[in-house]
């Protein structure tokens, strides 16, 4: 993702409204990685590398998370646990996902690719999202 658009997107006199953006961008974005591995199970899994009844739950997975991240981007003032909990769950899915390519996964070239740069994009997302919401706490 380019710096200047995380810059515009940040960019807001409110910083709920940056809170609010991140946890959009991140529910279009997993949505979008929840539908594909959902839907193309079988032959993501085989460009991957990785079992298509382990990525057809992980799409699954993340495409219920991702409706529960777009409900709460749509409220006016997301509550802070709530927004602290995706965070988490993003950093925790980021760290799992290298676990997983070290430990157990036998993935393709695509995959060894691929799952590391997922796993820096979901933990880019905690990270902005993290320091929108401290912004927040710093205005009140």
């Amino acid at each position: 993702m380019s710096q200047a658009l995380l810059s515009g997107l940040a960019r807001t006199a409110r910083p709920q409204a940056a809170v609010r953006r991140f946890l959009a961008l991140d529910a279009v974005v997993t949505g979008a990685n929840g539908v594909a591995y959902a839907a193309a199970s079988g032959p993501l899994g085989e460009f991957l590398g990785v079992d298509s009844g382990l990525l057809f739950e992980l799409g699954v997975f993340l495409t219920l998370f991702a409706a529960g991240v777009g409900w709460l981007a749509s409220r006016p003032q997301p509550p802070a646990l709530l927004v602290k909990l995706v965070v988490d769950a993003n950093a925790l899915w980021a760290v799992l996902s290298v676990v997983a390519l070290i430990a157990w996964l036998e993935p393709t070239t695509a995959g060894l690719v691929w799952t590391p740069m997922q796993a820096a994009t979901v933990a880019g997302f905690a990270a902005l999202q993290w320091a929108a919401l401290r912004a927040v706490a710093a205005s009140r």
